[in-house]
């Protein structure tokens, strides 16, 4: 699912509980455990950015599980807006 001028989120890039091996793409410190994709969605929405919701795609290293993606427009580095994300994610767990 390429997309120009698109970066892909999968909730799996922030979840405490996988490895970097199995596709976590930031540090412990700025993981949560299992996120949902609402609250991933939640977090894009919060830092201003537009998503786009495809709930019933699946991760590519673990295709029988359809966790969602979402598809946001490029802004920076996708390493960068990882971060912003993951940074917005701790404050929605914080708060609930």
């Amino acid at each position: 699912m390429r997309k120009q001028n698109k970066i892909i989120l999968w909730s799996v890039y922030f979840d405490l509980t996988k490895t970097r091996l199995e596709g976590r793409r930031v540090p412990k410190s700025l993981g949560i455990p299992s996120p949902r994709l609402e609250e991933v969605q939640k977090a894009v929405e919060r830092l201003g950015l537009q998503p786009e919701v495809v709930s019933d795609a699946q991760y590519p290293s673990a295709p029988w599980q359809k966790t969602g993606l979402i598809a946001i427009p490029k802004k920076g580095s996708k390493a960068q807006t990882i971060r912003r994300v993951a940074k917005e994610l701790l404050d929605i767990r914080a708060k609930s």
